[in-house]
């Protein structure tokens, strides 16, 4: 039924519900080309992708430092138990980065949180910063951006996210209705927190916007803000 995903948790996409997440999955990255940044910033989620795209960038010496910034949420709580900051760093120092370059921000519970938390912490550890690589998972960029922007405009800001296509994507994290849901949740943000003073104003093409509108139709709906 429309407006309804069922008792069950929806694993599959129709054809029209497939292309309207398409579009908006790529309007949230922001297509930036990678340069040298004064720090890596791993923004925490659900998604471990961030973690080792954030030390594969780190080995390629484009930040000689990293923070990862996040606490849980409820869609993290059960995946990363003692914050998801902390289970980041674990992974990226698997995977080769030195603990003394990685320094964590566990108290961020938002992604504004995650910007001012990581700027006063750096400011604490005395490290200037001109210059900020986000890390996030693949349709969280644009919100990124648009945040720190806001509220931390003296910076250079370049987002990065896991070079992934969208089907893989939705295989990678086994619940299709999740991703969708994560999709719309983070573009009606786009649209609505710069009238709360969260984040800078970002144009949002009517193509993409009527995605989105069919999708919220369609019942894509708990992660939207009340």
């Amino acid at each position: 039924m429309v407006g309804e995903l069922g008792a069950e948790r929806a694993r599959w996409l129709s054809d029209g519900q497939d292309e309207d997440a398409r579009l908006i999955w790529d309007y949230h990255q922001m297509h930036h080309e990678l340069r040298s940044a004064s720090v890596g910033i791993g923004l925490g989620s659900h998604d471990l992708g961030v973690a080792a795209l954030a030390a594969q960038l780190y080995r390629r010496e484009l930040f000689p430092r990293l923070v990862f910034t996040g606490a849980n949420s409820a869609t993290t709580a059960g995946r990363f138990p003692r914050g998801e900051a902390i289970h980041y760093r674990e992974h990226a120092i698997g995977l080769g980065v030195p603990a003394a370059a990685i320094s964590v921000e566990v108290q961020a519970a938002n992604t504004g949180q995650n910007i001012t938390h990581t700027r006063d912490l750096l400011a604490r550890e005395g490290v200037q910063v001109e210059s900020v690589l986000l890390i996030s998972k693949p349709y969280m960029e644009r919100r990124a951006f648009a945040t720190c922007r806001k509220l931390w405009p003296e910076v250079q800001v370049v987002c990065a996210s896991e070079p992934i296509e969208f089907s893989e994507y939705l295989r990678s994290i086994g619940d299709a209705a999740l991703v969708v849901e994560m999709l719309v949740g983070d573009l009606q943000r786009v649209i609505e927190y710069p009238a709360l003073g969260f984040a800078v104003e970002q144009d949002v093409p009517g193509d993409v916007l009527a995605a989105y509108n069919r999708l919220v139709d369609a019942g894509f709906t708990s992660r939207l803000v009340t």
